[in-house]
């Protein structure tokens, strides 16, 4: 069966089998007039005219009348991320599509996540991106280094037959370290988010949001000198809105989860030094 690729204006949507973009018209993911193409086809053309997607536009929302609630109809249309269907998409063009609608629109990527479906793909998926970032991100120090770059040039090759050294270890011991990050920070994510009232779905869901908004966020730390930095914000960015958008709550409390570790340890630390200080200026009267 051919793929279709789809645009909307400009901007690619991805390359979809006929049954993803029947539900996706169903479920109001695709447009109408979004254009596609396959293989045999002259021109793009818009997926109305498409013959066997003629009845699959999804039906128009009737108004909301003032004070009614609007319903949501997300659920319908989570058919899943990319990586989700590598089987048809193949290996890499799945992995390079997810980390780019997870990064460049994440909003629409965790609307379309499955809430459920296993703890396995999520983490493959992150283990991927955080060791392709963390070890390019690692042979960067250690280049650096070699030039006496962020250290001392007499105790440059010290430093580079260390991290030599422990670099094999490293590598080897990285993926265990992510998997463990993975399952510690999605617990006192989800934790948190009890707390705040916005755990509208399992630990699951809380996870898959973790693992590919880590998994996204860990190549960009190929970014020479400032890519950690920039991995760890944009990680958080993706949380709180893959947070928000999966367990159907409000960004607010969304945003209150995640950094509500930050704040109870700066609001810990804080503490203890007001202790110390006062413990030390007791003590010199």
């Amino acid at each position: 069966m051919a793929m279709i690729h789809i645009n909307r204006g400009t901007t690619s949507l991805g390359v979809f089998s006929e049954q993803e973009v029947r539900e996706g018209l169903t479920a109001g993911r695709f447009a109408a007039t979004d254009i596609g193409w396959r293989e045999g086809m002259a021109t793009w053309q818009p997926l109305s005219q498409f013959p066997e997607f003629g009845g699959a536009a999804a039906p128009a929302v009737p108004p909301v009348q003032s004070g009614a609630t609007p319903t949501s109809t997300a659920v319908a249309g989570r058919t899943g991320l990319p990586w989700e269907h590598r089987q048809e998409r193949g290996f890499f063009n799945a992995f390079i599509e997810t980390l780019t609608m997870v990064l460049t629109r994440p909003a629409e990527a965790f609307s379309v996540m499955k809430r459920e479906g296993g703890l396995g793909e999520p983490l493959m998926y992150a283990l991927i991106g955080g060791c392709l970032g963390g070890i390019v991100a690692f042979l960067f120090t250690l280049g650096f280094r070699s030039i006496g770059l962020f250290a001392d040039r007499d105790s440059s090759l010290a430093a580079i037959t260390g991290m030599g050294i422990g670099s094999v270890a490293m590598i080897v011991l990285l993926p265990l370290f992510i998997a463990i990050g993975l399952f510690i920070g999605s617990g006192i994510v989800h934790l948190c988010l009890m707390i705040v009232g916005g755990a509208n779905q399992p630990f699951e869901t809380t996870f898959r949001v973790v693992a590919f908004s880590q998994g996204s966020a860990g190549p960009l730390q190929i970014i020479p000198i400032c890519g950690g930095l920039i991995s760890g914000v944009w990680a958080l960015v993706c949380n709180c809105i893959g947070l928000a958008r999966a367990h159907g709550t409000d960004t607010g409390r969304a945003v209150l989860a995640v950094f509500l570790p930050l704040i109870v340890c700066c609001g810990g630390g804080v503490l203890i030094a007001f202790m110390f200080m006062g413990a030390w200026t007791a003590s010199h009267h």
